[in-house]
């Protein structure tokens, strides 16, 4: 919990509890369902809550807005995002049931209002969103595919709205047909060693432009 506050001084009291409650919801539906690696588990706020919101280091999201997070697992990035920004809605989808009873019991122990889960493909999704989020489901290629046509075209940011893509290693292969794609390093954001090769992918809706 002391790294998210080092890194995001200004939470509000709310948000230190839902974070702070975080960690007990998890632990305790871990031993259910398994979402979390056991590993994971004893660090979830540096590999989990923390890496998933090096995307608001990136980029914050308007009261309003629509955020589609794609096969969340036990929701991540989404839940975290969803205490982050608690005005906008958030849309939190994966093909496995098991992963989606987490994250509706999870969202249901914090009293999270602002988020809506689907157990189903994304591509069976219908809606559109301002931006898609993700944490490394698939290459890049594969992903534009499934989401494509979800994207809103009107913007309600300065940033064009698109996919904010949570990735590691190597990306120059996998992104080489994307000109328009921006790498921000999370290396850049946060200290520890974990961050070292993780990044954001930012992949506008025009990509070829």
């Amino acid at each position: 919990m002391e790294l998210l506050k080092k890194y995001f001084p200004a939470l509000t009291d709310d948000q230190i509890s839902k974070f702070e409650k975080l960690e007990e919801l998890y632990k305790d539906w871990n031993l259910k369902i398994n979402v979390v690696s056991r590993k994971d588990i004893d660090e979830l706020y540096l590999r989990h809550i923390l890496h998933s919101l090096g995307i608001v280091k990136v980029q914050s999201f308007n009261p309003g807005s629509k955020i589609l997070d794609v096969g969340t697992g036990g929701g991540f990035p989404g839940i975290p995002l969803a205490i982050m920004h608690p005005e906008s809605a958030f849309h939190l989808v994966d093909s496995i049931g098991k992963k989606i009873k987490v994250v509706d019991e999870v969202s249901e122990g914090l009293g999270l209002e602002n988020v809506t889960s689907f157990n189903q493909r994304v591509e069976e999704l219908n809606g559109n969103y301002d931006f898609i989020v993700s944490r490394a489901v698939a290459v890049m290629p594969t992903f534009v595919r499934w989401v494509k046509g979800k994207i809103a075209k009107e913007n309600v940011h300065e940033r064009k709205n698109g996919i904010l893509y949570l990735k590691g290693g190597d990306l120059s292969d996998e992104l080489k047909d994307y000109r328009t794609a921006k790498i921000f390093e999370l290396s850049d954001y946060f200290e520890e060693d974990f961050f070292q090769t993780k990044k954001v992918v930012y992949l506008p809706m025009k990509y070829k432009g």
